[in-house]
């Protein structure tokens, strides 16, 4: 797109002139349609593979201008962060081997991106959101120094305002604060292209708003963020969530989020999106617009209609029209932007094999998709796929209630089939991507799945960081081996590389689900807390979350046997009176090294976590005993 030609669109005067050449390509753009000027002949798929960069710890490697200058010429361009990569697939005609073809290509892509990533110190890995992902990471620091990128993040700002929160609700609960619109940055996907003649485009873009949810259903992977498993594809959750550039008005007015759906069913032209888009969403970036379209045009030349490329760039919808030159002919494309990266490539063919056959053979069994299902109906129906994965439960066709499995493997694999048999795919390809789905929803083992179950095991074993870098590392191994993810065994601490907790951070390890007192409980109900939950320290905090002190095990139990000699009650005695005030505490990204130094210098079993004034987590010799076991274990495992 020329990411060095976009730019915030700064002043009203910019946003005139850059929207007076939206409206001249979208002139351009009706008269091409009208006058046929697109190509049919020869339809094509294409890919964009985005990927994460991980140090020898499973951490993010923010190395990617490095990597890039590395890599020299080819297919590879940044991302929003640093620590993320694109691999953008060359086409390939939409028939014969096609599929295999590109799985065959996106692992000599893959092996050259390792190789390079590998020799700077890091590695790579297929994944929705990186399990191990912090907030610190997702500090504007780790943005790609680009101007596109910055005038994006500007933008965001501008628009809603430099803090928002983020709130996702699913097995666990998150609730953060963030002042970075480069927590978009999590995700990471595998976007699938599909050319469309124009006279198809309306009834190809309805059926991939239909199929898309029992799609996703089956190709979840980004069940964990911040430690917390929320949605079985939270990207689609957080994605609305980082973007959105509403404010809270009005409640009786409709408003749009820029990461949409969309709002009703396709009815009369490609054009109707755009239009759509225009009058719905402020201009965020501009551009120099370079290209005289209307001249162009006279001479016969196709235009690269650059204005409205930029805005459609910057309102993301899941299933989004594309237009674009190949060979010097314009062409229309529908761009899957649901799926997510890995688990293995192999998957991630499958996942798409799944979609292109459904576009290409779901009106031989539904002529109309809109006459057939409510749009609603397949909006909801996303969303609880990105909830649910396979546990869904959909609104189908004619008022049918399906669930998830049912309707892939009773309905939708034979129709998907079907249409890649139209497109004259290698049967052999056919029966092996479409076996993979197959053998995924019968296995019940999404990505998502075995990251949940891999997760809960390993909880019960060890701490969360040391679950999350195991996940990773686990994920990682399987990648390379290049199994489907239906195959794959649970993640084992015993399986974990270069673990070295002297590099991590606080919050890492530290305890974050908390039982709190307030200065005026009293010592018997404090006493009882402690027995109930087995913990020795209990922070003591006012209403508004601050750390006010510290009460320990020890000194409840010494207040008690004073009483007990004085023959009184000191269960009544309010923790005011006993408690440590102003504890020694600590930041939740200092060094875990840092940490333990304070314990031993100042002969303390405990210290609490707080940022900004305010108590996060708790940190205590029992979590530096969990981390001590599991270094020996590993140690112990390298050795042999």
């Amino acid at each position: 797109m020329g990411e060095e030609r976009v730019k915030l669109a700064d002043d009203n005067e910019e946003v005139q002139t850059f929207m007076k050449h939206v409206l001249r390509d979208m002139r351009a753009l009706k008269k091409m349609l009208e006058d046929d000027w697109f190509e049919t002949d020869t339809l094509r798929i294409g890919a964009e593979q985005e990927l994460c960069m991980v140090d020898p710890h499973g951490k993010v490697f923010p190395k990617s201008m490095e990597v890039l200058d590395a890599l020299g010429e080819g297919n590879y361009t940044t991302e929003f962060a640093r620590f993320n990569l694109e691999i953008n697939m060359e086409p390939l005609e939409f028939t014969g081997d096609c599929l295999s073809q590109m799985e065959h290509n996106l692992h000599e892509e893959m092996d050259n991106v390792r190789k390079t990533v590998r020799e700077l110190g890091g590695d790579i890995l297929l994944t929705g959101i990186l399990p191990t992902i912090r907030k610190m990471d997702v500090d504007i620091k780790n943005l790609t120094p680009l101007q596109r990128y910055k005038a994006l993040c500007e933008a965001i700002n501008r628009l809603r305002g430099k803090e928002f929160e983020l709130r996702i609700q699913g097995m666990d609960e998150l609730l953060m604060k963030f002042d970075s619109p480069l927590l978009e940055a999590c995700n990471t996907g595998f976007q699938v292209h599909l050319q469309v003649k124009p006279e198809e485009f309306i009834n190809k873009y309805n059926i991939a708003q239909a199929v898309t949810a029992p799609v996703l259903a089956c190709a979840v992977n980004s069940p964990i963020l911040f430690g917390k498993r929320l949605w079985a594809e939270t990207r689609i959750a957080l994605f609305h969530q980082s973007v959105d550039t509403r404010q809270v008005g009005e409640h009786l007015r409709d408003s749009s989020p820029r990461v949409t759906f969309g709002n009703q069913w396709l009815e009369n032209s490609i054009l109707d999106i755009y239009k759509e888009d225009i009058s719905r969403y402020r201009v965020m970036l501009s551009a120099e617009i370079e290209e005289d379209v209307e001249k162009l045009m006279k001479e016969g030349k196709v235009p690269e209609l650059m204005a409205l490329k930029v805005h459609n760039s910057s309102i993301y919808r899941w299933n989004r029209p594309c237009y674009g030159l190949s060979n010097g002919k314009p062409h229309l494309r529908i761009e899957n932007r649901v799926l997510p990266s890995g688990p293995t490539v192999i998957d991630e063919t499958a996942n798409g094999a799944f979609w292109l056959g459904l576009l290409n053979g779901f009106e031989d069994e539904y002529a109309d998709i809109t006459k057939e299902m409510e749009f609603d109906d397949a909006r909801m129906n996303f969303f609880a796929a990105s909830k649910l994965g396979l546990d869904t439960k959909f609104n189908w066709t004619n008022d049918r209630k399906m669930t998830a499995v049912d309707l892939i493997k009773v309905e939708l694999l034979p129709i998907a089939k079907n249409g890649l048999q139209k497109a004259k795919i290698n049967s052999s390809d056919i029966d092996t991507y479409l076996g993979v789905i197959e053998d995924r929803v019968n296995s019940a083992q999404t990505g998502a799945q075995w990251m949940v179950k891999s997760y809960g095991k390993l909880i019960k074993e060890g701490n969360r960081e040391q679950a999350l870098s195991t996940i990773t590392n686990a994920m990682i191994k399987n990648q390379k081996k290049g199994e489907p993810v239906h195959k794959w065994g649970l993640a084992k601490f015993q399986e974990m590389d270069n673990w070295k907790p002297s590099s991590l951070m606080v919050e890492e390890f530290m305890t974050t689900d908390l039982f709190t007192v307030r200065k005026d409980d009293i010592l018997e109900f404090v006493a009882n807390l402690l027995d109930w939950r087995k913990i020795r320290y209990l922070p003591v905090e006012d209403d508004q979350k601050h750390l006010i002190g510290l009460i320990t095990m020890r000194q409840v139990l010494r207040e008690y046997t004073k009483f007990s000699e004085m023959e009184g009650d000191g269960g009544s005695l309010p923790l005011s009176d006993i408690m440590i005030e102003n504890p020694i505490t600590v930041h939740p990204e200092a060094n875990i090294m840092e940490a333990m130094d304070i314990l031993r210098e100042q002969k303390i079993g405990c210290l609490p976590v707080v940022k900004n004034s305010r108590l996060v987590g708790i940190i205590t010799e029992g979590n530096f005993m969990e981390i001590t076991i599991r270094l020996l274990e590993t140690l112990e495992n390298n050795n042999d």
